[in-house]
């Protein structure tokens, strides 16, 4: 009889820990607050800024897109599936993998209607307006949603600081321009761009305040940089981000009109981390380095 009552005791305490552990977590998303079951075991991400993050946490997912354009992501591949690429979730892979959850973002936010027919789905899209504090938020999100909250908390400082020492090493050093090459062909952004968000977490100057707001910025002559004469050229190389075989930033910019500029003439060119700003925006391994890059240029300058 004690043991039998043992039993049932020892049983209903189990069921009574299962049902405190298994909850469901309302989180911040793109599309809104959303309802997550909890916990997540088995999670697919196709969103890069995502991945940078919860590699960040020690979160290693089970399915993930078949080019992670970071080298430093390529140990996540060991052991993971590969279930569609940044733009398209392969379908099929998915259900194989059965996860409990699948996060999408960015390239494969249109996907949500698609994914969520395998398993639940949320859209971690980050919009640029306010990227530092977006990757801030993801951080904490991923931290709550994944049991990881000491390691976000300890995330966030590390970003703090990165920020904070970026902006000293940028302060009283001039105005900025960046702009982005494909090959050839050059665009630049100003403050209202998707890649305003680095001048507004530093307090850095734009050396032209009126490009166009667009998302892909503004094509531009290399005479408008001549004439924008900024301090300092923040240079992306987008062929670079996606692994493509066209003509470099540092070729393409190398030319009598840029060679006029201050930037050019102090060697105050900064080439970014191209992945981490182009492909991984948000991450929180991405933006410490690219805030890490800006710091080692602007500290060097004389």
């Amino acid at each position: 009889m004690k043991a039998c009552l043992k039993f049932f005791a020892l049983t209903a305490a189990l069921l009574a820990a299962g049902t405190a552990i298994a909850a469901e977590l309302e989180i911040g998303t793109a599309a809104g607050p959303k309802t997550v079951k909890t916990p997540v075991e088995t999670v697919a991400v196709f969103d890069i800024a995502a991945v940078d993050t919860l590699d960040k946490l020690g979160v290693k997912p089970a399915g993930l897109p078949s080019n992670l354009y970071l080298q430093e992501l390529s140990h996540l591949k060991d052991g993971a599936a590969v279930v569609g690429d940044i733009f398209e979730p392969d379908l099929e892979a998915l259900s194989a993998l059965a996860p409990d959850l699948i996060i999408l973002g960015g390239r494969s936010s249109t996907k949500v209607d698609a994914t969520t027919q395998v398993a639940p789905t949320i859209d971690m899209t980050m919009d640029g307006d306010d990227l530092l504090e977006q990757a801030r938020e993801r951080l904490s999100t991923y931290g709550r949603l994944f049991g990881k909250e000491t390691e976000a908390e300890a995330a966030v400082k590390e970003l703090n600081a990165a920020v904070e020492t970026a902006r000293t090493a940028v302060a009283g050093k001039g105005k900025a321009l960046i702009v982005m090459t494909n090959g050839p062909k050059v665009t630049a952004y100003g403050p209202g761009s998707r890649f305003g968000w680095l001048h507004r977490s530093l307090d850095l100057p734009a050396a032209i305040s009126d490009v166009q707001a667009a998302t892909h910025g503004e094509a531009v002559s290399f005479e408008f940089i001549r004439e924008a004469n900024p301090d300092w050229l923040i240079v992306l190389d987008r062929a670079a981000a996606i692994g493509s075989n066209d003509q470099n930033a540092k070729i393409t910019l190398d030319n009598e009109l840029v060679a006029q500029t201050v930037a050019w003439q102090k060697g105050q060119v900064v080439y970014l981390p191209s992945g981490d700003f182009y492909i991984a925006a948000g991450g929180a391994q991405a933006m410490t380095r690219v805030y890490a890059a800006i710091t080692e240029a602007f500290a060097a300058a004389k």
